[in-house]
């Protein structure tokens, strides 16, 4: 062709083109910011607006929809975004603008004041529908067709993501909460510039990656004009069926944030022994999927990259198929959480249960995810080469709200009532303790009762039928507690009927953990801090919330693992319709590809 760009010789360090650790270190900083920011997001909506450190004054509820939103159209304004790079400004404009959109909505998220916080939002939808898909597409750009390390790069690229995360859970919420939830915000948006200034900065290293595939930098500049073949459209048909397996897989891996998260706080025992760190924080195991990443990404694209070497099953369907086995096998260790969790009233679990579980999610997700976002740039069609990673994120958004759907569902209902008793009397039931409260002059320690800081505070009990009622017995004293609550009628009937339904009896009773909560309006008046009033009462019963997880738990192995051999059964069918894209694949390193420079 008289008007094709020669392919361009590229620099390489460590085995892969240098433009690969440009894209890596902008990725890196933009999922710092993007998980930095969701990270205290729901915490800031939630949050008082007349409190110290306001914040929305939300619901928790309301905010939970919020963030349920915000986190889905953030993957499917990768749709539009992915639309502008194919049809008007290339990929790497694309980025460029992104980039651009992130670091002022980041930025105007640290004012404090609420049309910054939802002007942020809306730039930072536009910004990641506008970076995400295109930046993950160059990546394949880097790589010739039939180059076997295209895979690996993407692995080494997926790593950078996890590095941000893992920097990120840990240092913006630690900012957010001793300094402020916008001094938060401004740190993740501080990562975003970075990010950028590391993007505009290798330019020189990404020459004729990411061009608008109608310009005059094209390395084929008709191709835009050209129809779609028949090749093309049957790879255009896998992709949107490996889409289905992405809803899939995420529908059932991002319970991480959300069930997992709960039942880790909730019923693990996360005590350590060590006397400078005696309880790990629930959120710090968020931490070890991205840990995992680090240290195994290459690791197990090494082990592909050798199968394939080796003439064994290894196309990207394949590894994506065993990928989501994997992942929902580490669901079997939850269900074994879960039964040491309840074989005793209030039980716990041990932690080495939850690292087992994310040690097998995270393998799971290096061979999927990583692999998905390499197939893409495989298959599809130079022309739509963005907004087809563009529907990969939007398939991912949609996955993540599939897995909002079944996180609800493990969590019951609680029965709700309120405190009735004066504050004198809960003091035979709880105990003082250091309580941290955070004061103008920063953070200081009372010891005191919870009540009498307007602290949430709880009471584990028994709980059975008798007659036309129910009692409630103090587990550690052993003392009747109706006269401190009492709960609505349609929740006493609820409640009756369950435990009449299940045998319950004084001799075998149930549990549950009754959770004495100020409401939020009464507790930002000063004048009656301690007072004792306004508490609500909620609880759920111990068993039945234990095995409503176990049933969510062995579901997700059973649906995942079911569809990944499925996917297996059909492997077949689907890859002939691929057309051999990855049946080439070869070493290609800087020689060979010299010589195809020079051929041209």
């Amino acid at each position: 062709m008289a008007n094709a760009v020669q392919p361009i010789k590229r620099k390489e360090l460590w085995g892969h083109p240098v433009g690969l650790y440009i894209l890596f270190f902008t990725e890196m900083w933009e999922r710092f910011s993007y998980y930095g920011m969701r990270g205290i997001l729901t915490l800031y909506i939630a949050t008082s607006a007349t409190a110290i450190d306001p914040g929305l004054g939300w619901s928790n509820k309301d905010a939970i929809w919020l963030y349920g939103w915000y986190t889905m159209l953030v993957y499917v304004a990768s749709i539009p975004g992915g639309w502008i790079a194919d049809k008007f400004l290339g990929q790497k404009k694309t980025v460029m603008l992104g980039g651009l959109l992130l670091c002022f909505g980041h930025g105007i998220l640290a004012v404090p004041q609420d049309w910054a916080f939802f002007t942020g939002l809306i730039l930072i939808i536009l910004g990641v529908g506008g970076l995400k898909p295109n930046i993950s597409t160059m990546v394949g750009g880097l790589y010739r067709e039939g180059d076997i390390r295209r895979d690996s790069g993407f692995t080494i690229f997926y790593i950078g993501i996890n590095i941000g995360a893992f920097l990120a859970s840990i240092s913006v919420g630690l900012v957010a909460y001793y300094y402020g939830w916008h001094y938060g915000f401004g740190l993740a948006g501080i990562g975003m510039l970075l990010g950028q200034i590391v993007f505009m900065g290798g330019q020189k290293y990404l020459k004729g990656v990411g061009e608008y595939v109608g310009g005059k930098d094209s390395v084929d500049p008709e191709v835009a004009k050209r129809p779609l073949t028949k090749i093309e459209k049957d790879r255009v048909v896998v992709l949107l069926i490996s889409f289905l397996i992405v809803v899939v897989f995420w529908g059932a891996f991002e319970q991480a944030g959300g069930l997992m998260n709960l039942y880790t706080d909730a019923k693990v025992d996360r005590t350590t022994g060590l006397n400078w760190l005696m309880e790990i924080p629930a959120a710090v195991f968020q931490s070890l999927n991205a840990g995992y990443i680090i240290i195994f990404g290459t690791l197990v694209a090494g082990f592909w990259a050798s199968r394939k070497r080796k003439g064994k099953e290894s196309s990207s369907l394949f590894k994506m198929a065993i990928g989501t086995i994997i992942m929902g096998l580490g669901y079997v260790f939850m269900m074994f959480a879960s039964q040491e969790a309840s074989a005793v009233p209030f039980g716990k679990a041990a932690m080495i249960w939850i690292f087992l579980a994310y040690l097998f999610h995270t393998l799971g997700e290096l061979c999927t995810s990583p692999v998905a976002l390499s197939f893409i740039t495989k298959l599809a069609p130079l022309k739509y080469a963005s907004i087809m990673m563009g529907i990969y994120f939007a398939a991912t958004g949609f996955g993540n709200k599939l897995a909002g759907t079944i996180g609800e569902s493990s969590q019951l209902e609680p029965y709700s009532g309120e405190m009735t008793a004066p504050k004198e009397l809960v003091f035979n039931y709880s105990q003082r303790d250091t309580i941290e409260i955070k004061t103008k002059g920063g953070i200081k320690d009372f010891y005191d009762y919870p009540i009498n800081l307007d602290k949430n505070f709880s009471i584990k009990s028994e709980v059975y039928p008798t007659g036309d009622g129910l009692v409630f017995k103090d587990l550690q004293s052993g003392e009747t507690i109706n006269n401190l609550f009492s709960i609505s009628d349609e929740s006493e009937s609820q409640l009756r009927d369950y435990l009449n339904e299940h045998s319950v009896t004084q001799q075998n009773p149930y549990h549950a953990k009754l959770m004495f909560e100020k409401d939020k309006d009464a507790a930002q008046i000063s004048e009656n801090t301690g007072d004792g009033k306004n508490y609500g009462v909620s609880f759920v019963i111990d068993e039945e919330q234990s095995n409503q997880e176990y049933k969510i738990f062995s579901f997700l192995v059973i649906f995942t693992v079911a569809f990944g051999l499925l996917l297996l059964l059909f492997l077949k069918k689907l890859k002939k319709l691929t057309h051999g894209a990855e049946e080439a694949e070869r070493d290609m390193g800087e020689d060979e590809e010299e010589a195809q420079v020079d051929a041209h």
